[in-house]
């Protein structure tokens, strides 16, 4: 089968989406998620101006070959509009490649390595007695395992909490999370890593007392502290058994992470910024990290993250990826085929899409008694709406900027 036309569609159900649509010269369509928050006519720029003339009578069935060819061909490589990009043609060809052969993705990767793949909500409070409350409402949904997010005496906004759903964006001021709203620019928060440090070991004691020593508790640092702060904060939730602390110093620069876990035995995960396995190396091979936390939809797609997740294998790292609501049904449908296929699996996150998202998109994955599951539909098992799309246009929408009090920006 030969590409035939490629088309992409930026709709906005809420926040901003782009999806990849490739349409075979026998009719079979696939898709692909090219959404990057905050930066997302950039990615549907290079696709329509870039690659999709580059893939017009290509051969579908050729993954691999296509993807070296949109990497390597380029010449200026990796970046998350590049990667973002190649993410979407990728994740389309797999979908089309599997309706072809009339399977779910996950039987064209190996087959099922498990029943289904545990999936951690997101619960988050101004204060703790909010925060048991959003647990309480996590565990109700059927969720297994709950991550922990909470605000910090003296500051308005914190990365998770801010006045709004922080998993879907619904209500988060200034648009918040990259939710589209009415504000033309990021809104801006203000940090306290030293109230923060003060604070969060007390959350996770009262979250304990409540909720007893086997609930599985995860919680994201957001890149906010240096190593020996971030080595601080894991030595200090010790006592709590947290599943993972996840982001907690910016690894760019891969050897600081040493000092991290040199000083801690929490679990540490590291990448939903990363889109590329050379961002890993270091941290993989030196053992410095437990769970690899790159998107599907940023890393470069399914073919890319199956290099990666081998990889960690390889150096006893599992995987984490990455699920907020601005991945859509699409992306999350590849990450959930990945995750029942692969070995060395160890989380999925997953963030309910609102019901204008899920109009637009219709995926028929399966959350149940806290596990995903893809459905038996061929491909990817997503369908997209072109009438409903075109029914919400895009809306402009950032992430927010973070400042210390000094006014100094610092990592959101």
């Amino acid at each position: 089968m030969k590409i035939q036309s490629v088309e992409t569609v930026v709709t906005s159900p809420g926040r901003n989406f782009v999806t990849l649509r490739v349409t075979t010269s026998e009719g079979v369509v696939g898709l692909g998620d090219a959404t990057l928050n905050g930066r997302e006519l950039a990615v549907d720029a290079y696709l329509r101006e870039h690659i999709t003339p580059l893939l017009l009578g290509r051969d579908a069935g050729a993954i691999e070959d296509t993807w070296q060819y949109l990497y390597r061909g380029a010449y200026w490589r990796r970046g998350p509009v590049t990667m973002a990009a190649v993410a979407a043609v990728d994740m389309a060809l797999w979908d089309i490649k599997a309706k072809t052969a009339g399977m779910p993705l996950y039987q064209l990767l190996g087959g099922r390595s498990r029943r289904g793949a545990l999936a951690y909500g997101h619960a988050a409070g101004r204060d703790v007695p909010e925060l048991l409350d959003s647990v309480r409402a996590v565990l109700a949904e059927g969720y297994r395992a709950v991550r922990i997010q909470t605000g910090v005496p003296g500051l308005d906004a914190v990365y998770g909490v801010d006045g709004g759903d922080a998993a879907t964006g619904v209500g988060l001021r200034g648009g918040g999370n990259g939710a589209a709203g009415d504000h033309p620019l990021p809104f801006e928060e203000v940090w306290d890593t030293a109230a923060y440090l003060r604070h969060i070991p007390t959350v996770f004691e009262a979250v304990r007392h409540e909720f007893g020593p086997g609930l599985p508790l995860l919680h994201d640092g957001h890149h906010r502290m240096t190593p020996i702060e971030a080595a601080r904060l894991g030595k200090s939730l010790e006592p709590y058994g947290l599943f993972w602390l996840e982001d907690c110093t910016p690894a760019e620069d891969q050897a600081a992470l040493r000092l991290v876990r040199q000083h801690t035995t929490t679990p540490l995960a590291v990448g939903e910024v990363f889109n590329h396995v050379n961002d890993y190396t270091t941290l993989l091979g030196e053992r410095l990290i437990d769970y690899v936390r790159s998107a599907v939809t940023h890393a470069g797609g399914i073919t890319a993250m199956r290099k990666l997740l081998d990889l960690a294998a390889v150096h006893g790292a599992k995987s984490g990826i990455h699920g907020p609501a601005d991945i859509s049904p699409v992306g999350m449908a590849a990450a959930i085929h990945l995750d029942v296929a692969i070995h060395n699996f160890g989380i999925q996150e997953y963030t309910r899409h609102s019901a204008d998202t899920l109009e637009v998109f219709r995926p028929s994955y399966i959350f149940d008694d806290g596990l995903l599951n893809p459905s038996e539909a061929p491909g990817l098992g997503v369908e997209l709406d072109l009438e409903a799309a075109a029914r919400f246009p895009y809306s402009p929408a950032y992430l927010p900027v973070n400042r210390l009090l000094d006014g100094t920006v610092h990592d959101w």
